[in-house]
């Protein structure tokens, strides 16, 4: 090859190498922006959806004045995407008409057009004060069951997926387990073709008895009735029943009980009452309850539900918010 020839190729041998590396560098670091982007959206996005229990602000409503169609609009400013409603925080104004269906009508409207307005999406309502569905009288039973078909209709008309009941009544095993079958089973019959689930949390008294909770689930076997678990109401019997304070005479294991239930659950109750200068809760490990719970497979919201009373309702309600995102993270 003569000297010119040899320069040339040498030279057009050095450029392309040049060029190869300068693209190779190139994609690389495309890839590895690619991997950070994909690792910022894994942190981002946790395998649950938030949405915020109406309960965390029932101090505001009842003792600060607020008004409780300011729901959506305080949950969008907290940062959550889905609402819980609570049915006895509309009492005062669903009582005075005899909750005629003109009133219902009008909590569902306004309910609404709020969270439209807000962007929010509504997830269920939690339903107190209409009867006891697992009590042994079949008469009362069966007038507590129809007391629940209004809010099944609201349910349908505002777009949620379930409402949540309570299962008190009997305090017989065997009978609180037969009545309620009997209960949920007609509840349920009545929801099933409105696309309503009927959902059992643990609640106090037997229902929080997991085992025997889900054992009602598996014989009651419909679709639509299922469970919410919460991580905390796991208490089946108090020292003094009207007294909370006093404390719990008989408790239900927490985790052991989020795990029962996690197979019948169609929403999760996040708990909180106190926590440490971490942030932690400090009597319910986050971390732990989440690892059940998406070992279970689930992929809904999750409620938060602060009830404590050292901080603000709202500062609370962040400071549980902010305990499930970061524990989220922290999953093995």
């Amino acid at each position: 090859m003569k000297r010119k020839s040899f320069v040339r190729f040498g030279t057009l041998t050095v450029m392309a190498l040049i060029l190869m590396g300068s693209y190779s560098c190139k994609e690389q670091k495309k890839e590895e922006k690619k991997l950070v982007e994909v690792e910022a959206m894994s942190e981002a996005k946790p395998f649950f959806s938030l949405s915020l229990a109406q309960w965390s602000m029932h101090r505001m409503i009842r003792e600060a004045g607020a008004d409780p169609y300011s729901f959506a609009q305080k949950a969008k400013n907290w940062g959550f995407s889905g609402l819980e409603y609570v049915s006895q925080l509309y009492a005062t104004e669903l009582e005075a008409s005899g909750y005629s269906q003109e009133a219902m009508d009008s909590f569902v409207q306004r309910s609404n057009e709020e969270a439209q307005k807000h962007g929010l999406t509504n997830v269920l309502i939690m339903i107190d004060g209409e009867g006891d569905l697992s009590q042994s009288d079949s008469k009362k039973r069966q007038e507590a069951v129809e007391n629940h078909y209004k809010w099944v209709d609201a349910a349908a008309a505002l777009g949620c997926h379930s409402i949540r009941v309570n299962l008190s009544g009997s305090n017989d095993p065997e009978e609180w387990t037969a009545n309620s079958v009997q209960g949920l089973s007609a509840l349920a019959t009545y929801a099933k073709d409105k696309g309503i689930n009927i959902l059992v949390e643990n609640h106090g008294g037997l229902s929080s008895n997991a085992a025997l909770l889900a054992k009602v689930m598996e014989t009651v076997n419909m679709d639509n009735c299922g469970t919410l678990p919460d991580f905390g109401n796991f208490c089946i019997r108090r020292k003094v029943p009207d007294d909370y304070s006093k404390g719990c005479a008989e408790q239900y294991d927490f985790y052991q009980g989020v795990k029962e239930l996690m197979p019948h659950a169609k929403a999760v109750s996040a708990k909180s009452h106190d926590f440490d200068a971490d942030g932690n809760e400090t009597e319910i490990d986050y971390v732990k309850m989440l690892e059940i719970v998406k070992s279970a497979g689930y992929t809904g919201f999750i409620g938060v539900e602060y009830e404590g009373n050292k901080l603000s309702e709202e500062e609370g309600i962040i400071a549980t918010k902010n305990l499930l995102l970061s524990a989220a993270k922290n999953l093995p």
